[in-house]
Order: structure tokens, then sequence, then C-alpha cells
């Protein structure tokens, strides 16, 4: 039966945009259709850079519509809108006061793939969360639908005045080019395989293939995990005597305003509450931590960030987690690509070094880790002040 290809490329016009999402469609028009479907033949339908959610929710409609396998191809930027906080794809219209009205709710996409047969969706995504959906994802797995598979990765802010690239999905592009296209948990380890330490940070979605029909019933599905290898930080602690506003939407409100040092200093407050009324290894003491090192890296100190990422992950390792505790790891990639923004070449040095020793005992999921910090330190004694 012939597939269904859907190429959805997006981001906003002006100094809003973070990611060039367009620039992959060449790559990926580049891919023979039936490539990108991995069946016989295959439709493809292409969106860049569209201007209304009306207007892409009807291309959604109609693909999903189709009876045979459908692959979807999304890159862009990830917002949330500022009345209800649900994820949006940014379109070309799309600013910070507007994304409610002007981006793409991602529930659309999972409601609009919702009744398609279990098995028969793919989506590959390849997305930059602006600093407040990446703030959200600390505590909410991005929710694709239950049927879908769902691979792919979201990107952390880029530095400011940067316009990055989607490097997952031209990667998964430059693959499918040699003209043959592997089961698609190998497409995403194998693009995964190819980036540079600047993706050690990212969210890695990871949802395997809905069931198919066989004999005697369905075949068994491995429990829906709509989140990384390493997942999001622990949930909220909840107290019972935490005031009547949520901290989180003080600090976000700071944070927009630009007001980075107000933001920091009310969540070391209430870190310091938790280690003294929990301990200094409590999830709830961490949990604040945590906090502060995505803060850090919203006032673009990645020095400052990579730093308590390394504590986060020293104080969780001395507590007795396991170095291949999902909490260790995460800690310690987020440490690894924060360090890789780091410009100063005294402190790129200093915390090469204590990350160094971190991952020697916690290598990750991904190889190479080690010696690309070990390649990176070579290269920064190597090069003059």
């Amino acid at each position: 039966m012939p597939g269904t290809v859907l190429l959805l490329a997006a981001s906003p016009v002006g100094k809003s945009r973070l990611v060039d999402a367009a620039s992959v469609l060449p790559v990926l028009a580049a891919v023979p259709p039936a490539v990108l479907s991995g069946t016989e033949t295959a439709n493809v339908v292409e969106l860049a850079d569209p201007l209304e959610p009306q207007a892409v929710l009807t291309r959604l409609r109609a693909v999903a519509a189709t009876p045979g396998p459908l692959t979807v191809f999304i890159a862009g930027q990830l917002a949330l809108d500022r009345r209800q906080h649900l994820p949006h794809l940014a379109l070309a219209r799309t600013t910070p006061a507007t994304v409610r009205y002007t981006a793409l709710p991602w529930q659309w996409i999972r409601e609009e793939f919702r009744l398609r047969s279990p098995g028969s969706t793919t989506l590959l995504v390849d997305l930059h969360a602006d600093a407040d959906a990446w703030g959200w994802l600390r505590t909410h797995a991005l929710d694709s639908g239950r049927n879908n598979a769902v691979f792919g990765r979201i990107a952390p802010p880029p530095s400011r005045r940067t316009v990055a690239g989607p490097a997952y999905m031209k990667t998964i592009a430059t693959i499918l080019r040699s003209g043959w296209r592997p089961p698609v948990e190998q497409l995403h380890q194998q693009a995964f395989g190819r980036l540079g330490p600047d993706a050690y940070g990212d969210v890695v979605l990871t949802v395997p293939p809905a069931p198919v029909a066989v004999p005697g019933g369905f075949a068994p599905r491995p429990a829906y995990r709509p989140e990384q290898p390493r997942p999001h930080t622990p949930e909220r602690p909840k107290t019972p005597d935490r005031p009547q506003e949520d901290p989180h939407v003080q600090i976000t409100a700071a944070v927009q305003a630009g007001r980075h040092q107000d933001a920091d200093a009310l969540a070391l407050a209430h870190e310091q509450a938790a280690t003294r009324a929990h301990g200094v290894a409590s999830e709830q003491a961490l949990h604040w931590s945590e906090v502060r090192a995505d803060l850090a890296m919203f006032a673009r100190d990645s020095a400052r960030s990579c730093r308590i990422w390394l504590t986060v992950a020293e104080t969780r390792l001395t507590a007795g987690q396991s170095p291949d505790s999902p909490t260790v790891e995460k800690a310690v990639d987020r440490a690894h690509h924060q360090w890789g923004q780091v410009r100063d070449k005294t402190q790129a040095q200093e915390l090469g070094a204590l990350l160094a020793r971190l991952r020697a005992r916690v290598p990750g999921r991904r190889p190479g880790a080690l010696e690309n910090v070990e390649k990176q330190l070579r290269e920064l004694q190597a090069t003059p002040f």
C-alpha cells in the first residue's frame, strides 16, 4: 500500500526565531519519497513556514485520512501559550505574546492522528524549545499520542542572537539519501550517534511503534513512554506549607521580565529551605538546584549552569545513586551540554577537568562522551589564550 509523507518545517519570522527550520526541506526533498516513507511508493506533502494554524490543521486532517503508512517529519520551534501553558509549534507569525492565536497547538497533532490504526503513524521530530517551553519540559512530557511511534529530540534555547539549525533532522535526511531506510529505531540511533556534543543536553524522544494486528489479536506493545532515556526532573515537591502562589510561576515571571538575578535568588531561597528541612541530597533540595541550573542557562551563564549540574550529579552519586541512574545521567548530560557553551578558556578547562572525572564514572547512553571531553580539553590546552 502506498505511503504518505508530511514534511512540516515551521519557525517564526524575525527576532523570535530560534531555529531555521525550513533549511532542512531541500535536504529532505532530495530523498526519494519511497525512502522517506519506507514503502514501495509514497505521496509527499510539504509545508514550509506556514502562516496560519488552520491551514496546517487542514493538511494534518488530509494526511490523517490516508489509509496507508504515514510518516511525519517535523522541524521547528516549541513555545508555550501564556494563558493555558500548553505546548505549541510556532509558525511564521508567532511571537511570545501571540502563541495562543498564531501557533499550532501540539494537541492538534495528537488528536488528528488519534483514530489512525495503531502502528501506522511515525513522527520524526526536531524541535528547539523557547525558555518557557524548556522550563515546562522539566515536569511534562510532550504527548504525541499513544498510537504513534515518535523519535527525535527537543533542544534547549540556543545562545542569544543565535539561530540554530535542525541538525538532527538534517542528519536523518543525510542517512536516508543513501537510498536505504533502516528501521526507525535504528535510524534514530544512527542520527544521534552523528550529532556533536551540543546534543548531550537534549530531551530525547523515544516512543516505540504501536502493535500491529497478528493472528489471534495484537502483538504486545511496550509500556507507553513519551519521554527521553534521561527522564525529566522529578516532579515539584509538594509541601503543605507552600505559599498560595506557586514559586515556579513567580520565577517564570522574573525570567520573562529579564530579572534573572531575582529569579535565581528566589530559587536559591527555596533550595536552602528544602536543604534545611530535608537534607542536601533530598529530591526537594535537588529539584531547586536543577531549577537554578536552568535559570543560569536562561541567563546565558553556561559556566554557572554547568557547575550546578556537576554538583547535582556529584550529590546524587555521593548519596548512593547508581552511575547509570537516569537522574544522574541527565545531570551529567546537561553539564556536558552547558560546558560546550562556555567561551572563557580558563573556566572551560576547570569545568572540563571536573566533567572528565565524572564522565569516567557516568559515560551515559551515547558512546564517545568521555572521549569527546578529553578531545576538547586537548584542543583547549593547545590553543593560546
